[in-house]
């Protein structure tokens, strides 16, 4: 399938920082793609890129075959719907104000609220379980509930893209999972592609068609999970000794942690 994103010759850097240089990378269109590999390897800041917040000191990125370049800023915005690592929630905002803010790519001096507008909140809120607590304060929910509020607030922006910097950080295994469910759901429901980035390998290869490990800002490898999920590469990528077993529930792989061989021998045998 032709990708949805091309990037060329990266480099990506931060003020004199260079946190990725050379790299080449492609995003499947209408599938789950998550980016995985240890703190500090460029996972946050690729993302990034591919949404034009960084702009590359050189080489280029394509999205649907135009340079990123090239698109405006509220034309972007109406393609390409992007959730931050951590989102700070204004004081006193109900859900339905925090998520109508979605719109706002859509307004302009001749351009105000709409019927429009209004069906695609509403449509935000209810693909989320949110209908219900509409006119609640958003500081008043619980970590998981805040974090559909964000991802509402994407979805309102109608866009067929969604960018999501570590969406489950800081909730537990149940919002976890309700969080990438509904990731699942905006997929193969309605036909979104989605880029994340996620540290859990085995929730990013229960969620994802499509796998791109990092590691020193340099891609090591790129496939499906099964492809990409292997103890060699595991060992690679993340430093660890692992073995990969079949997920009992969904088939897709299963790392499971033997040793770290940073600071352990790769020949001690496991805690009972």
């Amino acid at each position: 399938m032709h990708p949805l994103f091309v990037g060329a010759g990266l480099r990506l850097s931060y003020e004199q920082r260079v946190v990725c240089d050379g790299l080449d990378v492609q995003i499947p269109r209408g599938a789950i793609t998550t980016i995985i590999g240890p703190n500090g390897c460029g996972k946050s800041t690729l993302l990034r890129a591919l949404c034009h917040l960084i702009e590359p000191r050189a080489g280029q990125v394509t999205f649907d075959d135009r340079a990123l370049a090239a698109y405006g800023r509220r034309e972007l915005a109406q393609r390409l719907g992007f959730l931050p690592q951590v989102s700070s929630v204004p004081p006193g905002i109900s859900v339905r104000e925090l998520v109508s803010r979605g719109r706002f790519p859509y307004h302009g001096f001749l351009r105000q609220w709409s019927r429009e507008d209004e069906a695609a909140v509403a449509h935000a809120l209810a693909e989320t379980g949110l209908t219900d607590s509409a006119e609640r304060l958003v500081e008043q929910l619980s970590g998981g509930q805040r974090q559909r509020v964000w991802i509402a607030l994407v979805l309102a922006q109608d866009t067929d893209v969604l960018m999501l910097d570590e969406p489950t950080t800081y909730l537990d295994i149940a919002h976890q999972l309700e969080v990438l469910e509904l990731c699942r759901r905006l997929n193969a429901e309605m036909g979104k592609t989605l880029v994340m980035v996620l540290h859990d390998l085995n929730l990013a290869a229960r969620y994802s068609h499509h796998l791109i490990a990092m590691k020193q800002g340099q891609i090591v490898a790129a496939g499906t999970p099964t492809e990409l999920l292997t103890p060699q590469r595991v060992q690679e990528v993340f430093g660890i000794q692992a073995q990969v077993i079949q997920d009992p529930v969904t088939g897709s792989p299963l790392v499971v942690p033997v040793a770290s061989l940073q600071g352990a021998s790769a020949d001690a045998p496991p805690h009972r």
